[in-house]
């Protein structure tokens, strides 16, 4: 299938490793531009150095070391791509993990810099982006499996996601009638750093991770590309009429609708 991605250009938030990366890398290998950004201008660095070696896109990527957090990410990332590629069709939104822990242990101030950079940050790039996005412009915000059910020792994961995906669909609503589309994607146990990171805390990853394998119908962790491809086509053209969707990748893990 043609995802129709050949010229586009796209802003990838927390584009240096994980999520972001590995959808920056099927939409790099469809032909599409992308702006990478993090807070780490080393990661970025390597996240672009690997793409122009795999790929050979040295003129498709571009980079912005810049955190979610800080008001003036959105009007950074849009000047990026309009003078390096004199065009914006979309952007993927993605912003890791906020800290893991019971809610009773979780403090005010632990909440206030997960809501700035999670939550506000989140919706502060997709409002302002999307604002901007002409008919065929679509966003896809990374979000969690705990929009549709709690996980166990991610409280603050737990209180923030559901909120972000009731904006984001309220944003598509919003959106939609300008021709912009707007959905959420529901990882839920991919194979990256961060994950590996909450393997870890009860000090057997490969226990956790066993134990959870049990859990996903397919009996396994998903690999990032896999969630790459989907969120590549879920921004492409190709997914026309997919808006306000909040669509799982998560191996049949959620129990709920």
């Amino acid at each position: 299938m043609e995802l129709g991605l050949e010229g586009r250009s796209y802003v990838v938030t927390g584009g240096s490793r994980g999520l972001g990366l590995a959808t920056a890398r099927v939409l790099v290998s469809e032909g599409a531009r992308v702006v990478l950004s993090s807070r780490s201008a080393e990661r970025l660095d390597e996240a672009a150095r690997s793409l122009a070696e795999v790929y050979g896109a040295a003129d498709q990527v571009a980079t912005v070391a810049i955190d979610n957090a800080d008001p003036e990410a959105p009007a950074r990332l849009r000047t990026v791509a309009m003078e390096q590629f004199g065009r914006l069709d979309g952007a993927l939104v993605s912003v890791g993990g906020p800290p893991a822990g019971a809610l009773l242990d979780i403090t005010d101030e632990q909440w206030s810099d997960a809501f700035s950079s999670v939550f506000l940050g989140g919706l502060r790039i997709a409002r302002d982006l999307g604002a901007g996005l002409d008919d065929g412009g679509a966003l896809a915000v990374v979000l969690s499996s705990s929009v549709r059910q709690p996980i166990t020792g991610l409280a603050v994961s737990n209180g923030l996601r559901p909120g972000l995906a009731m904006a984001t669909k309220t944003l598509a609503d919003e959106l939609g009638p300008r021709g912009v589309r707007v959905n959420g994607l529901l990882p839920g146990r991919i194979d990256t750093e961060r994950v590996r990171e909450l393997d870890e805390i009860g000090g057997d990853p490969d226990a956790a991770r066993a134990a959870i394998e049990q859990q996903i119908p397919l009996r396994r962790y998903g690999q990032p590309d896999e969630f790459g491809r989907v969120a590549a086509f879920v921004l492409s053209p190709a997914a026309s009429f997919v808006s306000g969707a909040m669509l799982p990748v998560d191996g049949g893990m959620l129990r709920a609708l």
